[in-house]
């Protein structure tokens, strides 16, 4: 089920409601319709508005009934899926749920936190996968094992000997120290909206914060910012930030794929899959924090 959103039913209007939006099934439309016969498509924020005061509280109910009737059917359907095509691996151990015990690697962080449902145990160190989500993480496997096989720490120390004074390593070390410095390189003739989430080849979804009106030199950033390779006009750097959580909910996606011109500029506004993976990115780092801090207060 996707967020829901408080507002009215037209802008300019102060009509009371809440929006609601979740995957179209035609099932789910009806008993959402039958529960809520006032209910309008609105068309520019492809969400249903529910009018009234107590809108809210009402569809939140609805939404977690259908969410519980969707995760036992989900979990039903994903168990059939593993014991007819299981997967075998010393990174998967199976019990209640599906629990992913890698190495750390980035790529195996990226693919886990794009499957749905999947959790960080902070406590135990897995990633712990409900069974309704068993086809995404199959799909996904066989990334998450060639990653964890090169995070291996005998495969990491060879392989930091084998690049070891090499083109990719001085790279690398470019690349991160550039993270650092929390900047980025936007088409001088074409900036982005300060203050507001947006999406960036190399870092995501982040929030511009300032244009410097510094030049940057193409040729130096080639490798590490491929977008300004073939550049047309001149680039500038960027300030950047990450975004909360509350950012992130309230800003509205795209309704088509970023155009090729978005991505020679740089950035582009981004789009529900791209929204979704870095609320779940975002809401991790939350429950880490406020666990750290439980943590500390014991």
């Amino acid at each position: 089920m996707e967020d829901l959103k408080q507002g009215s039913a037209r802008k300019g209007e102060e009509r009371p409601g809440a929006f609601a939006a979740f995957p179209y099934d035609r099932m789910t439309v009806e008993r959402f319709r039958e529960a809520f016969p006032r209910a309008r498509w609105d068309e520019d924020r492809r969400s249903w508005f529910v009018p009234g005061k107590a809108a809210r509280r009402r569809v939140e109910r609805w939404l977690a009934r259908e969410a519980e009737l969707q995760d036992v059917h989900g979990d039903a359907k994903g168990r059939d899926a593993y014991a007819f095509d299981p997967i075998a691996s010393p990174y998967l151990e199976v019990g209640d749920d599906l629990r992913v015990r890698t190495p750390y690697s980035r790529t195996v962080l990226e693919q886990m936190r794009a499957i749905p449902w999947a959790r960080w145990d902070e406590e135990l160190g897995i990633w712990r996968v409900p069974f309704r989500s068993y086809e995404e993480l199959r799909r996904r496997w066989q990334t998450i094992e060639r990653a964890a096989r090169r995070s291996e720490p005998e495969a990491r120390k060879r392989h930091r000997q084998e690049k070891k004074g090499s083109e990719e390593e001085k790279v690398e070390r470019l690349r991160a120290a550039e993270r650092r410095r929390r900047r980025y390189p936007l088409a001088a003739e074409d900036l982005p909206p300060l203050d507001r989430p947006v999406a960036t080849h190399q870092y995501g979804i982040v929030v511009f914060t300032e244009i410097s009106g510094e030049i940057v030199e193409p040729c130096s950033m080639s490798d590490i910012y491929p977008h300004t390779r073939e550049a047309q006009s001149d680039f500038v750097w960027g300030t950047w930030r990450t975004p909360t959580l509350a950012e992130l909910v309230a800003t509205w996606p795209a309704r088509h794929e970023a155009a090729l011109h978005d991505h020679f500029r740089g950035w582009w506004q981004p789009t529900l899959a791209e929204l979704r993976t870095a609320r779940r990115n975002a809401r991790s780092l939350e429950r880490r924090r406020q666990m750290r801090e439980r943590h500390r207060s014991f």
